[in-house]
């Protein structure tokens, strides 16, 4: 039966502790994940042998169901692939990149942050989770066996970068005069003892440059995170979108130019120089820019509060807060931490801020409202929000890069639109036509990351730096089309690098959403601000799939006709 496969579906994908704490899923969470390849592979084992079950299912019972069972087999051969990912060079991708930092620093901070239980009950989790740091430590050091030297230099910072999150748990259970305290402390000194044993060594293995995968296997990747088109056309996605920006950003630049009485041969690099300056954020120290930020997310929800455009549901809250140190090198200017899908109740975002001297000019009057929309409400708040609370348990465990990604960068256009910041929209659209090239320069470094291959670098006229360095000949890409400070360029690198076939997904995802909603205004007859609720309504309440499904679910709700479904 359907609903037997769901809980066994639900329980594969919640048997990772680390998994249940983003999930908000309460149960057996005192321990950290195992990484070993024998549980890799029993896994894997696992995930088939549910794949095949889906197999002897009798027939759909509605849409949504069919919908659901589509999901479930993406999300099994995703995971089946990921694990079992095998590099041009013929190594095991999961033993080259050490991601203990990451696995042990985002659960307790979770933990520490979000978690609405009692203090004393959250603080027990901790503590056991830091208990288990040498046992994971070593499991990790013997997983990765070649690992890529970017790679290991990014898990180093990030272990030295947990210093700062052990001593702020160490401070609250004190502060909450814990009997554990004591307990804590020693389960700390343990645990950086072991970090210090771990860097030395991570740092005694040889590394390797060849992270590449090869065009069949980056062709699959691409496919299995739901995206419908072939590599090469993904490159000619980038390039069309990359020049028809860049002739935008001329427009404008001739625009602002004028209007601040600059030279007409001033550049588009030294027009944003100019603008970062002017529109400078005026405060005494960093926590005085988070504190913009909050207040530009409140006029925020004022402006379209008034215009009643999204359901907002009444159970959700947004943090907005300073990067955790250890997740600085693969954050580059801010991101969002979702609320949990299976605590309900309490619908909780955190965005985060990447702040330093070297990045403020990220961080201007013209660039606080973009981020703003990107990560709050109207963008990855919301609708992540409204993913939580869909009812499918199914969809709960879906992570669609292409449909969050594809919302939050129409959005960045839609608001703008709406004259939310009034006789600077064209300042404002400038930056943001800058800033949002990236996504065009993220589709060309995704497929050159995977494949090795760099003519997916030659996009939008710009010619490929020749370096045998492929982070140089991606910056470079980077740098150009955006102008982003060298910090923010080698951060984005990093997780480009890291999380293969995400970067790419905010363009095709950005594709997708625009088609999505130019088919429904042709097929239902609708416009304006009719157009507009129905539309946001219908994708927010659909919870999180891929945009390929997304088309299917508009088509189950009479708004797009299925031969739509070609052109998605």
């Amino acid at each position: 039966m359907w609903t037997e496969f769901v809980d066994k579906f639900h329980s594969h994908f919640k048997s990772n502790p680390n998994t249940r704490v983003h999930l908000g899923i309460d149960e057996d969470n005192h321990v950290l994940p195992t990484a070993t390849l024998e549980h890799f592979d029993a896994t894997i084992a696992k995930a088939r042998k549910l794949l095949a079950s889906l197999d002897t299912l009798a027939a759909s019972q509605g849409n949504d169901e069919a919908l659901d069972r589509e999901l479930a087999e993406l999300w099994l051969r995703r995971q089946i692939h990921d694990l079992s990912l095998v590099t041009s060079g013929g190594q095991r991708a999961v033993t080259q990149m050490p991601r203990a930092a990451d696995e042990i620093g985002e659960s307790i901070f979770m933990t520490f942050v979000k978690d609405p239980r009692a203090d004393e009950i959250r603080l027990g989790e901790i503590m056991s989770r830091i208990e288990d740091i040498p046992r994971y430590l070593s499991e990790t050091a013997t997983l990765i066996s070649s690992p890529l030297s970017r790679w290991r230099s990014m898990e180093l910072e990030k272990i030295d970068g947990l210093s700062e999150l052990f001593s702020t748990v160490v401070s609250w259970a004190a502060s909450i005069k814990s009997p554990n305290a004591p307990r804590l402390e020693t389960a700390v000194a343990t645990a950086l003892k072991s970090f210090a044993d771990y860097k030395e060594e991570l740092n005694s293995k040889s590394t390797t440059a060849n992270f590449h995968l090869g065009e069949k296997e980056a062709s699959k990747l691409v496919r299995l995170r739901g995206i419908p088109y072939s590599l090469l056309e993904l490159k000619a996605i980038a390039d069309e979108f990359l020049t028809s920006t860049q002739a935008q950003i001329e427009t404008l630049r001739k625009e602002l130019c004028s209007k601040y009485g600059l030279s007409p041969n001033t550049s588009a690099p030294d027009l944003q120089l100019f603008l970062n300056k002017k529109f400078k954020v005026v405060a005494d120290d960093m926590d005085g820019v988070v504190e913009r930020y909050k207040s530009e997310h409140e006029r925020l929800l004022e402006f379209l509060g008034s215009r009643e455009l999204f359901p907002i549901p009444e159970n959700q809250e947004m943090i907005i807060m300073r990067t955790p140190k250890f997740l600085e090198p693969s954050i580059p200017a801010g991101a969002m931490v979702a609320p949990e899908s299976f605590r309900n109740e309490n619908c909780l975002s955190l965005v985060y801020l990447t702040l330093s001297e070297a990045l403020l000019d990220e961080h201007t009057e013209l660039s606080i409202p973009n981020m703003m929309i990107h990560e709050g409400i109207p963008g990855h708040h919301l609708q992540l929000t409204h993913a939580a609370l869909h009812k499918s348990l199914v969809r709960k465990h879906i992570s669609a890069n292409d449909q969050a990604e594809g919302w939050t960068t129409m959005l960045e256009d839609y608001v703008l639109d709406q004259g939310y910041l009034g006789e600077l929209t064209s300042e404002a659209r400038f930056c943001a036509k800058r800033d949002i090239s990236r996504i065009g320069a993220r589709v060309a470094i995704d497929l050159f990351f995977m494949t090795g291959n760099d003519a997916y670098l030659q996009v939008g006229g710009i010619g490929v730096l020749d370096s045998d360095d492929p982070f140089e000949k991606a910056g470079h890409l980077l740098q150009t089309v955006t102008g982003f400070v060298p910090g923010r360029v080698q951060a984005e690198l990093n997780w480009y690098s890291q999380e293969r076939g995400y970067p790419l997904c905010y363009l095709a995802g950005n594709r997708a959403v625009w088609q999505l909603k130019r088919s429904v205004a042709a097929h239902a007859k609708l416009s304006g601000f009719e157009l507009d609720r129905v539309f946001h309504r219908t994708f927010l309440e659909a919870g999180a799939m891929p945009m390929q499904f997304l088309f299917k679910h508009f088509a189950n709700e009479g708004l797009v006709d299925i031969s739509a479904l070609a052109d998605s």
